[in-house]
């Protein structure tokens, strides 16, 4: 099979089920985001300071997959099935579990932090940065194609998950959290 059908060419793409829609519609920047936030968790998982037995490294492996399934769903114009498992509120709740048990072991936040510390926690926090656009635009979607409400309950978990993985990384690493200092008047 040939990566280039051509069929592009045009400024069109399809959709599952075969829907021709503009390079440039909503649905395609949705999921295209989440492309790219999955790509983004892929350069924290290739971090050569991500410790091997990092717990953080198993989950975000799994969060990957789901991704693509998440991808899956929204490059799936409304009304078309989708065969295959879907987002689910299991999904969501072992996220809560997850961020529950990596911030179990953290110091509490008392001020803001900034983005940083070890290299694998600056690589999470891009990672939750990307994940709020993508958030963003999955509610813009939503308000012309309404999206499950898991995908959304998800997405909105999934950037906490990787705030608190990029503290908990750090935490694994014993290098502190950059605290913000607001600039005195």
């Amino acid at each position: 099979m040939k990566i280039y059908t051509k069929g592009g060419d045009q400024g069109q793409t399809g959709l599952f089920g075969g829907q021709r829609v503009p390079k440039d519609h909503l649905r395609l920047h949705t999921y295209g985001t989440f492309d790219e936030l999955n790509a983004a968790v892929g350069l924290v998982l290739s971090e050569p300071g991500l410790p091997e037995d990092s717990k953080v490294r198993e989950m975000l492996s799994r969060v990957q997959r789901e991704l693509f399934q998440l991808g899956a769903e929204l490059a799936t114009p409304p009304g078309k099935t989708v065969s295959m498992k879907l987002i689910s509120p299991s999904d969501i709740e072992r996220l809560e579990h997850e961020i529950d048990g990596m911030d179990s072991k953290l110091e509490p936040l008392k001020t803001f932090i900034l983005p940083g510390g070890s290299r694998p926690a600056a690589s999470l926090h891009l990672a939750r940065t990307v994940c709020r656009r993508a958030e963003r635009e999955l509610v813009v979607l939503n308000r012309s194609e309404p999206v499950r409400t898991e995908v959304l309950g998800y997405v909105n978990r999934l950037s906490d998950y990787l705030f608190v993985a990029a503290r908990f990384v750090n935490h694994e690493l014993q290098v502190p959290d950059s605290p913000w200092v607001a600039p005195q008047l």
